[in-house]
């Protein structure tokens, strides 16, 4: 029972108590650039679950019986970039080959995940919590599930903004950043459901 309070309180804390995008301001370069359309803001929501969950996964195993055994802890962010990187580049593969509609809608942002903060965070954060491959794992994936959660939910709500009449000056980016905030807000009531 306890193993699955933990595992639940990994879960909630990362998808919505601490949210990466919306509570860490931690990638927003792609979660505002990608997020105009549902499609391609759900294609990268799983692309960043793939990314931050296997990253998570070998990150963890590397720093744990690697790194540490042989006393070299400080190359973790050079290694944990370059399997981030690695990852991003099998996605890219897969998603040009495979979705190519979806490769071309998210163009260079699909690449800027290697440069996304939010991955780099994950696997920081589990060094630093001293997790458990288990654990690191199951919060990189939940990190990356509350990153495809804000992004597919802003793109919902872009969508539906184009179709809604907003004053001249705050169309385009100035009405995202005042929803984006208003999002945040709303995330920050789940704070009181993790302690």
């Amino acid at each position: 029972m306890e193993f699955m309070t933990k595992i639940l309180t990994i879960l909630l804390s990362a998808v919505l108590v601490n949210n990466f995008v919306l509570t860490r301001f931690l990638g927003l370069c792609a979660f505002i650039g990608v997020s105009k359309k549902v499609e391609p803001s759900l294609g990268l929501g799983v692309a960043v679950v793939f990314v931050m969950g296997f990253s998570s996964l070998i990150c963890s195993l590397i720093y744990n019986y690697v790194l540490v055994p042989l006393h070299i802890e400080y190359l973790r962010i050079i290694v944990f970039i370059i399997v981030i990187a690695s990852y991003v580049q099998l996605v890219e593969i897969y998603t040009r080959k495979m979705v190519p509609s979806l490769y071309k809608a998210l163009g260079v942002y699909l690449v800027l995940i290697t440069t996304n903060c939010a991955v780099l965070y994950a696997v920081l954060y589990n060094v630093q919590e001293g997790y458990d491959v288990l654990n690191g794992t199951i919060y990189g994936i939940a990190g990356g599930i509350g990153f495809a959660l804000a992004i597919v939910v802003l793109s919902y709500i872009r969508e539906r903004l184009e179709l809604s009449d907003v004053p001249e000056a705050l169309q385009g980016m100035p009405i995202t950043f005042i929803v984006t905030g208003l999002m945040a807000i709303a995330f920050t009531g789940f704070t009181g459901l993790i302690k």
